[in-house]
């Protein structure tokens, strides 16, 4: 049978997502279940967004402005840079692999530290490109010293996770200096900062303040997080202006679409909102992790919205048996089980669900 589709993806896993919470539900004959697993802030969509929505909604049947050029004014007025070296796009994933469209051709290396965000391996995969994968330390935590160590002439681009998704942990500003100060000129790195908005240590840097002059470094930010627009697909990088300039090339044409620009022009203006919440999480952040570790397991300091339970074997089951009481998590066998910090109700759920699995099965 002649194949269509190229040989090298079958091994490719998917990317996983959370699971649907009605599904959950209905088969467990409950009311309501809990979702903890896909790192979305449980407060609602943010004041005014709703309704720059709805106002949006009554010209979809135009094209949004391709050039995004009053969100990307507003994004470079919020940062202090210049707009054309703002890049927006279907979230910040997207935006992952519009970087790698852009810096390389079949055979590249794109070097990664691993476990990290998920899609990195599937991204590279899609552009051809080769995955090297560093692993992390037994802190979870970048290894920036081997990652350094793997770069070769054939990589390209090199992605940091700072907080690292799934495990929380962050890199501080003299081992990220070290580091860049390292990298080959010809080599792009990308710093890839999600949750930057639930960050609490001053040691841990804001890529764009400290490093956002360098001519070899993108900031990679997303509204799917903090700013509540996960169901928009709302993200933006911030690079050089060449950079930026041949990034918009290879974009998908009107791929940040008319609703998502209105939406997140509304939710830039409510950054006192953001603030108040993400101290929200941030102190719930602490009690879970607190709760956690005095059932003696050892969670990792977090700087994001989530926690990480270093399980390792006891993964896949701690996830079933999560969901079986109608919470959902998300494991990644056979390492470890990432928790998104929801409501103070829904994480006194999860502890009283983790504090009867541990216990029964320490």
């Amino acid at each position: 049978m002649t194949r269509l589709t190229r040989a090298d993806l079958d091994a490719l896993p998917n990317y996983v997502p959370g699971r649907n919470v009605a599904d959950l539900a209905r088969e467990l004959g409950i009311a309501e279940a809990i979702k903890l697993a896909s790192n979305e802030v449980p407060y609602g969509p943010l004041p005014g967004v709703v309704e720059a929505i709805t106002d949006a909604a009554r010209t979809v049947h135009r094209y949004p402005d391709m050039g995004v050029v009053q969100l990307r004014d507003r994004i470079g007025e919020r940062f202090g840079v210049a707009p054309e070296r703002v890049v927006t796009g279907c979230g910040s994933v997207a935006l992952a692999e519009i970087l790698v469209k852009a810096t390389c051709l079949p055979g590249d290396e794109i070097v990664y530290s691993w476990r990290s965000f998920e899609a990195y391996p599937i991204i590279a995969a899609g552009g051809g490109a080769t995955s090297v994968r560093v692993p992390n330390t037994a802190a979870h935590g970048h290894d920036l010293t081997a990652i350094a160590e793997a770069i070769t002439d054939q990589t390209r681009l090199v992605f940091v996770c700072n907080p690292n998704n799934p495990t929380g942990t962050s890199l501080r500003r003299a081992e990220l200096d070290r580091f860049l100060g390292e990298v080959p000129s010809d080599v792009l790195v990308v710093l890839d900062e999600a949750y930057r908005e639930f960050v609490t240590d001053p040691d841990v840097p804001d890529g764009l303040e400290t490093y956002g002059d360098r001519p070899n470094v993108v900031v990679l930010r997303t509204m799917s997080k903090a700013w509540g627009l996960a169901g928009l697909r709302m993200g933006y990088l911030v690079a050089q202006p060449e950079i930026a300039a041949t990034i918009r090339k290879v974009v998908t044409p009107f791929s940040t679409s008319l609703v998502a620009q209105a939406a997140a022009l509304a939710a830039l203006d409510q950054e006192a909102e953001v603030r108040r919440r993400c101290a929200e999480v941030v102190t719930e952040r602490s009690r879970v992790t607190e709760a956690l570790r005095k059932l003696s397991l050892d969670v990792p300091d977090s700087q994001a919205n989530f926690v990480w339970l270093p399980l390792g074997d006891r993964t896949a089951a701690f996830t079933a048996a999560c969901e079986n009481r109608g919470v959902i998590v998300r494991g990644f066998h056979p390492e470890g089980v990432r928790v998104t910090i929801g409501t103070p109700e829904e994480n006194d759920q999860f502890l009283m669900v983790a504090e009867a699995t541990l216990t029964a099965t320490s």
